[in-house]
């Protein structure tokens, strides 16, 4: 089911490394011309185009694209006791995690009445995606919403596809997640018109324009993302979900296996991914996720992600290649299974999340570990973060100098003005100085 790759006794360049290794046939390109008429389509024709993509690519046309407050309480009141519950640790966990990601105001004296203080401003408007494919993700709600609440976030939107079994709204139990976060404004709206509808707003809907988008989904949202991260911010393209287990001869197979197998039910793209100084161990997963593939709910689906071209078990020599394979992958979750777990880790550069030990699963980070669970794929974890505070906060610098301070400075930047041939800005000192 999975296939063997076997980097023993080879010395790959960094770049022959990451062509060496899985990843899916994807393009995001090929997806840009569509999600363009789409976006378009948007702009031009607002609510209706909308409503058209919703019953051609979605759950059917919604009777009203933004949800009422009664139907947000009425979801609020119908989620399931211990889907409340749930919901409510994970949020509370979620909350205490992104609220440590705030960074204090920072004044630095230069001298003696010379000040730059650096804080961080929360942008004022976002968009947050919710998709709504094989699965429901209420998680995805809390992940993205408590975010952008513990940056200061003031106006917030939703945006998840409409829903064929309820009528084309938006899945109740994304609406109750989002009631229960205090947030007013779910629009069942979805794909790469969603995006544009965030992007720019659609004012015949009472739908302004946000400032950040951020939020999984498809291939189409991802190109919906790029196209219009010319006018909004975007926290990243992200693409099919990925485990990156490394295991030594100490790892559980079992445990392990499970991990893999958890993943690989997102979707048929999902990659699962083993790395292993050990060819017995790698055998003895590779049997286990065979049987536990076989045996859960999903079971085709996850047997067509861990048969496809960005899954396989992976053969090194020792835990120091097995760290180098890791940081050219750039695994959106990587798990650390092995008999001194710190040392490993001290060798990890690139990871959009990072479980340690038998008893951190992934899963523990999609729900309640506090972490958050929106995080790069594809590679990107080598130059981009998960999502967070930070995502919506911006820093701004604010100078404050009085007179001896500036004057102190005045020649300096006089002769620097001079030098790049900008006389005026020396003038503009020397106006305050003589």
């Amino acid at each position: 089911m999975l296939r063997t790759i076997d980097l023993r006794a080879t010395s790959l360049s960094p770049t022959a490394l990451r062509d060496a290794l899985p990843r899916p046939e994807i393009d995001v390109s090929v997806a840009a011309e569509t999600a363009a008429t789409l976006i378009d389509d948007v702009r031009t024709r607002g609510a209706d185009a909308l409503r058209d993509q919703a019953e051609r690519l979605d759950g059917g046309a919604p009777d009203h694209v933004t949800a009422t407050a009664d139907e947000l309480a009425a979801a609020r009141a119908g989620l399931a006791p211990d889907v409340r519950d749930a919901l409510e640790r994970m949020i509370e966990r979620v909350r205490a995690g992104s609220a440590a990601q705030v960074p204090p105001a920072a004044a630095t004296t230069l001298a003696p009445g010379a000040t730059v203080t650096q804080r961080w401003q929360p942008v004022e408007r976002v968009g947050l995606y919710v998709p709504g494919g094989k699965a429901v993700y209420p998680s995805s709600v809390v992940m993205n919403v408590v975010a952008a609440q513990a940056a200061g976030v003031r106006s917030i939107a939703i945006a998840s596809p409409p829903q064929r079994a309820f009528g084309g709204a938006v899945h109740p139990t994304v609406l109750g997640a989002a009631a229960l976060l205090g947030v007013r404004e779910v629009h069942a709206m979805g794909g790469a018109g969603a995006i544009g509808a965030l992007a720019y707003g659609v004012e015949s809907l009472g739908i302004e324009r946000v400032d950040v988008i951020t939020g999984p989904g498809n291939v189409y949202v991802a190109a919906a993302k790029r196209i219009v991260q010319s006018v909004v911010g975007i926290d990243m393209e992200a693409g099919p979900t990925e485990i990156l287990v490394i295991a030594d001869a100490s790892a559980d197979p079992d445990l392990v296996a499970s991990d893999l197998v958890s993943q690989a039910e997102h979707d048929e793209m999902a990659a699962s991914v083993l790395v292993t100084d050990d060819a017995d161990l790698a055998d003895r997963i590779a049997e286990r996720v065979a049987a536990r593939a076989a045996a859960t709910r999903h079971a085709d689906r996850v047997a067509i992600a861990l048969a496809g071209p960005q899954s396989a078990i992976v053969l090194v020599d020792d835990l120091a290649a097995a760290a180098a394979v890791s940081n050219a992958y750039g695994p959106e979750h990587l798990e650390i299974q092995t008999a001194d777990d710190e040392a490993v880790l001290a060798d990890i550069t690139n990871a959009g999340a990072i479980f340690l030990g038998a008893h951190s699963p992934v899963s523990l980070g999609d729900y309640l570990a506090g972490s958050n669970h929106v995080l790069p794929t594809g590679g990107q974890s080598a130059h981009a973060a998960g999502l967070g505070a930070h995502t919506f906060l911006r820093p701004q610098q604010i100078i404050r100098y009085d007179a001896p301070a500036l004057a102190e400075v005045a020649d300096a930047i006089v002769a620097l003005s001079g030098a790049e041939d900008l006389p005026a800005h020396g003038e503009a000192v020397r106006a305050r100085t003589t």
